[in-house]
């Protein structure tokens, strides 16, 4: 175990409002920022030490930054894995690789989950037109066409009904490689999220109710419904295993679905997430601080609540305009992430509510 004292420098890959979160939680902590983003426009860097725009995959760039850092993190998993492996022994780069790998593959992520005795979705791989028709066959409609890699908040996906001609889902997705999954009947989705120390300790936030418009999260709700809080303690110990499995460090995210049956996975994220966002003030150790503590191998944080009941509300484009309104209300916590542009389904900001 590493542990990097105050006045260290942690690099995060990628600019957007995650980074920006981090950035904020590693400076109360003592610790220096440098992002590294392909966009000039970085709300990330706005708050940061040090910023350097390049792309990617750009080597001599990457082995730069990663020079100039102690450790490494990322705020999103579709950073590219293949110039990763060529700065790897440049900074401790946490959480691993390896995990990034998983989770840029939809059916690598799938058949993890379920070789660590979690359930999925029934699903086919498809690669072609053909392979589309004999999955529809196989796993029947409704369903749902998601490209294997990348593709978020309802991007990349295409819903297949009943009766539906299939060449128009199959253009939808632009024949890219594709897991067709069955719907299934689930009376409410949440998420268990985990940090796990270099030492490999885990703790858990209590796990919020999550609720999606758009195929995009809008509210995370604490306490959960009894339902979920049922299934809870299944879902926690795959979450679990899997990061057990992965030696992972650093805060990690499963999506579950809640059915009669149990819990149904869905997929993972390996990075602070947009469900856990409430914890910021409704926790006591935030999951940006916790994951800070992870990577620099600190004594991880309570993740107890810090209120009876919390309400994360995510400002979706123009909902964020309504930011004077939403200060008059003292009870509320408003974070605005600094985007310029207000559009239809992007994430602005969110607001969390305590009840005490």
């Amino acid at each position: 175990m590493r542990t990097l004292p105050p006045g260290s420098t942690i690099g995060i890959l990628g600019g957007g409002q995650l980074g920006r979160m981090l950035s904020m939680a590693a400076a109360q902590l003592g610790y220096r920022c440098h992002i590294y983003a392909p966009d000039e426009r970085s709300v990330a860097a706005e708050v940061a030490a040090e910023f350097s725009c390049h792309q990617d995959d750009d080597i001599p760039a990457l082995t730069k930054f990663a020079k100039a850092c102690d450790a490494i993190t990322f705020e999103f998993e579709n950073v590219p894995v293949g110039p990763l492996h060529e700065i790897e022994e440049c900074a401790s780069l946490y959480p691993p690789i390896a995990a990034l790998d998983i989770a840029q593959n939809r059916v690598a992520e799938k058949k993890f989950a379920r070789d660590h005795g979690g359930t999925t979705a029934p699903f086919a791989e498809v690669y072609d037109r053909a392979d589309l028709d004999q999955a529809i066959a196989d796993i029947g409609t409704p369903a749902i066409l998601k490209t294997i890699r990348m593709g978020y908040d309802g991007k990349g996906q295409s819903r297949i009904r009943p009766g539906d001609e299939l060449c128009g889902h199959w253009d939808a997705v632009a024949h890219q490689p594709c897991v067709a999954e069955a719907f299934i009947t689930f009376s409410h989705e949440f998420s268990v999220i985990l940090v796990r120390g270099q030492d490999g300790e885990i703790r858990f936030w209590d796990t919020p109710h999550n609720i999606h418009e758009d195929g995009i999260l809008a509210h995370s709700l604490i306490p959960a419904p009894q339902e979920i809080a049922d299934q809870q303690d299944e879902a926690r110990a795959l979450a679990a295993k899997m990061a057990e499995a992965m030696a992972y460090v650093g805060v990690l995210t499963c999506e579950f679905f809640a059915t009669k049956n149990g819990p149904v996975f869905n997929e993972m994220a390996p990075r602070v997430h947009n469900s856990g966002h409430w914890t910021i003030e409704g926790a006591v150790t935030s999951q940006f601080e916790n994951h800070i503590r992870a990577i620099c191998g600190l004594p991880l944080g309570d993740t107890g609540l810090a209120a009876r009941k919390v309400e994360m509300h995510n400002l979706i484009g123009a909902e964020a305009d309504d930011w004077e309104a939403l200060l008059g209300e003292c009870s509320n916590h408003l974070h605005l992430y600094g985007k310029g542009e207000s559009r239809p389904g992007r994430k602005m900001g969110h607001v969390t509510k305590l009840h005490f």
